[in-house]
């Protein structure tokens, strides 16, 4: 059975729900996508990392991703942007997943939020 949050979600992606609501909702379930990937070499996912600057969905399901990594060097650089497509594409409502990977502006730990920062004993 599923929760209520869940519930709510597929509620607002229904026909009867105002366009920006059914946005939201799968902002919502984007965002929760993200934060199923992590950079292997370190235990917090990329959205609290800070590693992700842009997620844009078009009306026709298309979401395009801009984000970085801690470092140009990092050995994941080919890969991970590709995971992070794939896990987007799994929502449903998403049509495509696009990622850009960017440099600027570079990555900073102060870009990390606070559940990042605490789980990384860098507060």
């Amino acid at each position: 059975m599923p929760d209520d949050a869940t519930q709510l979600t597929r509620q607002l992606a229904g026909t009867d729900a105002p366009a920006s609501d059914r946005k939201s909702a799968l902002m919502d379930e984007i965002v929760a996508a993200l934060k199923r990937c992590y950079d292997p070499e370190i235990p917090v996912d990329i959205w609290e990392l800070g590693l992700i600057y842009r997620v844009d969905v078009d009306d026709d399901g298309v979401v395009a991703v801009d984000m970085t990594l801690t470092s140009p060097m990092c050995p994941v650089a080919g890969e991970l942007p590709v995971q992070v497509g794939n896990m987007v594409e799994t929502v449903e409502g998403v049509t495509a997943c696009k990622v850009e990977l960017v440099w600027e502006p570079p990555w900073r730990p102060d870009m990390m939020s606070e559940v990042a920062k605490v789980e990384l004993d860098m507060f």
